[in-house]
């Protein structure tokens, strides 16, 4: 009798349908040059949502050691073996790009959270897979820019990496440099992995600049600082949002104060007002980090944070259309992500279109400088 109940119940839970389950890579770069980036990216995919509607997600972790060929690998074992419905990272630019003919190929979306706008512009075919949780270039350059006219600065030169994120950086601040009527007099790079840049950076103290701006992201922003100011350079140093950590307050220390930045209004919470659409929401993740950490996350954990809003939002609406697991819900999903209308993230507000993929406007980015050694809004 017992055995006959055995059968029954085993026969009975076979019949049951199975829990549908959305399978999410994640790859970050928690070791190697791009780790104080990737850490708190990695992080924050432990407070992404394990259940969205009536879906159950999963979530599939890699580190690629901030390597473009070892995200490579990644993104690979995870279309082909795992099979999941979308992908969010990798953490750097260069490795974002590294990634883009296997996104396209596999038609399945990701969500970059990274600097470089070269993972959705110019649109094509193999970019209409990609979206960035990060706000634009021209955001970011055009606010520094304007930050710069207001005080004075005639002249500028431009240091970037030598990489994707450098030379968008570069050709984003070039374009908003001409209607300001400012001129740029002298333009260098250099790699992340490099231990000095003095020669580069005494080509710009020969210039004599009215001001410098960095344009990297995680720990390479402070070595061209670094020895401008122990060069003597005597202008304003400006950085972008990629400087936006709490390591490059730390790292930096006293050669950073004074630095102006273009980045997240989550960075000055306590200074900002509830006119901020974001602030809720940044709290929000800020105090579940901190639970979970017991430290601040910065903005590049947000990014995460914010693909996962993405998805919690575009999930449900795929999964009235197709099944998870398919090519048709990964279509679906690609088609959900790009009518996000106003959903309020961590860093701002996504209006994504079928030509802007990172749907971020002005309320996303504010000016800020560092003053006794922390972030500071200016005013």
């Amino acid at each position: 009798m017992l055995r006959l109940l055995a059968t029954v119940a085993l026969l009975a839970a076979s019949a049951l349908p199975a829990v549908a389950q959305v399978k999410i890579g994640v790859i970050a770069s928690s070791t190697g040059p791009v780790s104080v980036v990737g850490v708190q990216q990695k992080n924050t995919a432990a407070l992404l949502p394990k259940q969205i509607g009536a879906l159950s997600v999963e979530y599939i972790y890699m580190d690629d050691s901030s390597d473009p060929t070892q995200s490579t690998k990644n993104v690979q074992k995870m279309l082909i073996e795992d099979k999941v419905d979308a992908i969010i990272g990798p953490s750097g630019s260069p490795n974002a790009v590294a990634v883009l003919p296997f996104i396209a190929d596999a038609k399945t979306p990701m969500l970059a959270p990274v600097g470089s706008t070269a993972v959705i512009l110019p649109m094509d075919d193999k970019k209409r897979w990609v979206f960035k949780t990060t706000q634009n270039d021209n955001l970011v350059m055009e606010a520094i820019v304007a930050h710069m006219k207001k005080n004075g600065v005639r002249t500028v030169a431009y240091i970037g990496t030598n990489d994707p994120l450098g030379e968008s950086f570069g050709k984003a601040f070039k374009a908003a440099l001409a209607p300001a009527g400012i001129k740029l007099v002298e333009d260098e790079r250099f790699a992340r992995t490099d231990t000095s840049v003095t020669g580069q950076t005494l080509k710009i103290g020969a210039a004599s600049p009215d001001a410098v701006l960095i344009g990297t992201a995680g720990a390479a922003t402070v070595l061209p600082e670094s020895a401008l100011v122990d060069q003597g350079y005597p202008g304003k140093i400006y950085q972008t949002h990629g400087a936006a950590t709490p390591e490059f307050l730390k790292i930096g220390g006293k050669k950073v104060e004074g630095t102006f930045l273009a980045a997240s209004p989550m960075l000055v919470m306590s200074e900002i007002g509830d006119d901020v659409p974001s602030q809720k929401i940044a709290r929000a993740y800020i105090e579940a980090y901190r639970k979970l950490y017991n430290i601040e996350p910065g903005t590049f954990g947000a990014n995460i944070y914010d693909a996962g809003l993405l998805l919690e939002r575009a999930i449900p609406l795929a999964g009235r259309q197709a099944k998870p697991g398919t090519p048709e819900f990964r279509a679906a999903l690609r088609d959900a992500i790009e009518g996000t209308k106003d959903l309020v993230g961590a860093q701002g507000v996504y209006n994504m279109t079928a030509q802007d993929h990172s749907g971020f406007d002005q309320r996303s980015i504010v000016m800020i400088v560092v003053k006794n050694g922390n972030w500071s809004l200016v005013k």
